[in-house]
């Protein structure tokens, strides 16, 4: 089994980046993000709307700031399920690598929420038996909670290949970290280490993972907006 090439990766600049046509969901979902900035403000969590990357749902997640450089998955898409073979709700998103990347995955998730930084990641899937080659990329960007603390990201992860057999853990090839030097300083906007209360409207209990009936697009990822 093949794993832990590069671990942490190799952190370069982002500028000048050309994606690749063969990961569309990446595309949609930054083209999105950026257009939800207001000005160079970073877009808050209750800005997202399911609707506007209708195309991504499936490779769509939304993470949640826990500690430093740890988040687990708050929404997640149905691939992110068919990756792990379970349901990832609730689970860090540092599951989905070896052990031996996850302190390298920390740092970039930490510059993500901290500077604030736009991350690309290109990752691929240990092999072995039943697991054939898979290449996958994953987005980061950081969002503003209610509270306007950084404390959320919507990402995006697609892969491309075979899926093979559950559990598919992936290995970072390369990081690609753009911080975001154009952002205005705002009253609150900085990373807090822990989410103290349970947002309403985002709160939900653990659901037992079932794979869809053919033809049904599974809702994993909704939009439950409340303006108290």
């Amino acid at each position: 089994m093949r794993g832990c090439g590069n671990a942490g990766g190799n952190v370069i600049d982002m500028t000048g980046f050309i994606a690749e046509n063969r990961f569309r969901s990446l595309i949609e979902v930054e083209a999105y993000w950026e257009g939800l900035r207001v000005g160079c403000d970073l877009p808050r969590r209750a800005d997202i709307d399911p609707r506007g990357i209708e195309n991504a749902l499936e490779y769509a997640f939304v993470l949640e700031r826990i500690a430093p450089g740890l988040a687990r998955l708050r929404i997640a898409g149905i691939h992110l399920n068919d990756l792990m073979g379970m349901e990832v709700r609730g689970m860090p998103i540092s599951a989905m690598l070896p052990p031996c990347e996850r302190a390298g995955f920390s740092r970039t998730l930490e510059a993500v929420m901290s500077t604030p930084a736009v991350a690309r990641l290109t990752l691929s899937a240990e092999t072995g038996i039943g697991k054939p080659p898979l290449e996958g990329r994953m987005l980061l960007l950081p969002l503003l909670s209610d509270m306007g603390e950084i404390t959320r990201v919507l990402g995006c992860f697609e892969t491309v290949g075979q899926l093979g057999r559950a559990p598919r853990r992936f290995n970072v090839a390369q990081t690609d970290l753009r911080s975001l030097p154009d952002l205005e300083p705002v009253e609150g906007m900085k990373a807090s280490p822990v989410s103290r209360q349970p947002e309403a409207g985002f709160a939900e209990a653990p659901r037992r993972f079932e794979r869809p009936r053919s033809g049904e697009r599974p809702g994993y990822l909704r939009l439950v907006k409340n303006d108290d």
